[in-house]
């Protein structure tokens, strides 16, 4: 891609506004993954007894279902990110080719 096509790009305010909301959203989405991680981290080192909770079966304590609960809670943002590009950011991209071509 040649120099001039970068700088009509950079100049597109649907560029400025696809680079704005694409990182809002996974400034949120990262943001929201942290605090869940680190919630179970802080509430294994604050709290260790709860961990010991019998919830199923003699051997299934709540630390289990709860790091589950994380790994499916990642796949869900991950969801969210994809359907949420799929559905604003595509757009905006198809509006930035069609104004540089």
């Amino acid at each position: 891609m040649d120099q001039t096509k970068i700088e009509k790009i950079k100049s597109l305010p649907q560029y400025h506004q696809l680079v704005k909301e694409r990182t809002s959203l996974a400034w949120k989405l990262s943001i929201a993954m942290l605090i869940v991680y680190y919630g179970y981290i802080l509430l294994l080192a604050f709290d260790p007894a709860f961990f010991t909770t019998i919830v199923a079966g003699n051997y299934i304590s709540i630390g289990f279902p709860l790091g589950v609960g994380i790994i499916i809670f990642a796949f869900l943002l991950t969801g969210y990110y994809v359907r949420k590009a799929n559905a604003d950011f595509d757009e905006l991209t198809a509006q930035i080719k069609k104004e540089v071509e």
